[in-house]
């Protein structure tokens, strides 16, 4: 029997369909966990390093090349879940990805121009918003807009891609924050594609969950075994977020789902309930950058993981700490979205981003308060200590 046989995996997809599925995010885990240390083993003899500068949170010099193990082993998953063809838009996804890959490598090996990463988002998201499947025509009654331009449905799907994909390339300031980010929105949306039966984009969403959960590993580690993502890594999974995203949102009203009371207006909420920690902290830098004077694109601790690290936690800690904020406003969501209309659960998603906002602000204030006389605050100078400690 040929595993790879068109037939055969069909019959396993439809016979098997929870196993295959867990079968894909395993997959996904075991490649993952065998290309890391091969990358990590390259960059170390080569001595292709991400070398500390005054905004780093790390101490030491780490190989920034995550997204290689990343990008040839969604390429591999992909490959071959289109021997199912229960969609069309994998090929289209190889040729995004492989774009957005090699602008973000030449980011990492020798620091790419702003320009030329903007025009690789443009390229990549081209090759997803035109495809079929993923037609927006209509916002289902959000704020009472139904039907929209073929146009304007390309260019709103076109600003989607592009924002999150650099929404989530900011919040990669710390160890697993972008890492539990993207597990908690990927498998969201596998358990929401499921719920909806769409098999093919559970599967996609299984492989980044995958992917993700064997790099916390060599994220978290310690000494020579520790690796970050980089721009190659965050810009190819932002890719993917993005797509995912993309196929909520142009999703048909699913009746199942309707009859408990979860309307399609509300839909566009919900995107911004599970990408609430990209979103909420790209927006809430730009604006403080704005008040202060500043560019939006002038670099900064104004992230919420700096502001969580100046206030002492380690980065594992605020890592799962917005992680949980995240899964938070994801069941507030989910609790208040059947009783409220688009108008309703605007408001509502808009008092969390407020409440929260006043949060980090206090934080931010009591972070300052706590600055000592080297120029950072105390909770990050014991942790560049342990850090060194151990690695020493």
């Amino acid at each position: 029997m040929n595993i790879l046989d068109q037939a055969v995996l069909l019959d396993l997809f439809h016979r098997y369909y929870l196993f295959f599925a867990g079968f894909v995010f395993v997959l996904a885990f075991i490649l993952t966990w065998y290309f890391t240390p091969k990358v990590l083993w390259v960059s170390r003899e080569k001595n292709m390093m991400k070398e500390v500068n005054e905004r780093s949170s790390h101490s030491t010099a780490i190989p920034p090349f995550g997204g290689v193990a990343f990008f040839l082993v969604l390429v591999l998953v992909i490959s071959v879940l289109q021997a199912l063809r229960t969609s069309p838009t994998g090929n289209h996804l190889i040729i995004g990805l492989t774009f957005l890959f090699m602008a973000g490598l030449k980011d990492d090996l020798v620091i790419s121009s702003a320009k030329l990463k903007f025009v690789s988002q443009l390229f990549a998201a081209g090759f997803i918003i035109f495809s079929p499947e993923l037609q927006l025509t209509s916002l289902h009654g959000f704020w009472g807009i139904y039907n929209i331009p073929v146009f304007l449905g390309y260019a709103f799907k076109g600003l989607i891609v592009v924002a999150l994909i650099n929404a989530y390339n900011l919040i990669d300031g710390i160890d697993g924050l972008a890492g539990i980010s993207g597990i908690v929105i990927s498998l969201t949306y596998a358990m929401v594609f499921y719920a909806t039966g769409h098999p093919y984009f559970v599967l996609v969403s299984l492989t980044v969950a995958g992917i993700l959960t064997a790099f916390l590993r060599f994220n978290f580690s310690r000494g020579r075994r520790k690796m970050f993502m980089g721009d190659g890594g965050s810009l190819v999974i932002g890719f993917m977020i993005a797509f995912l995203s993309l196929k909520i949102l142009v999703m048909q009203p699913y009746e199942p789902l309707m009859r408990e009371g979860f309307v399609p207006e509300n839909r566009l909420l919900f995107t911004l309930a599970v990408l609430f920690i990209p979103i909420f902290d790209t927006l809430r830098v730009i604006i403080i950058r704005l008040k202060e004077g500043k560019t939006p694109f002038e670099a900064d601790r104004n992230h919420m993981h700096h502001v969580l690290l100046d206030n002492g936690l380690s980065h594992k800690k605020a890592s799962f700490v917005l992680g949980g904020l995240n899964l938070a406003v994801i069941i507030i969501y989910m609790m208040l979205s059947p009783d409220l209309k688009s108008i309703g659960m605007s408001l509502a998603m808009l008092g969390v981003f407020v409440v929260v906002a006043i949060a980090f602000a206090g934080l931010k204030r009591k972070s300052q308060q706590r600055t000592i006389p080297y120029g950072r605050p105390k909770g990050v100078r014991v942790e560049r200590q342990r850090r060194e400690t151990v690695e020493n």
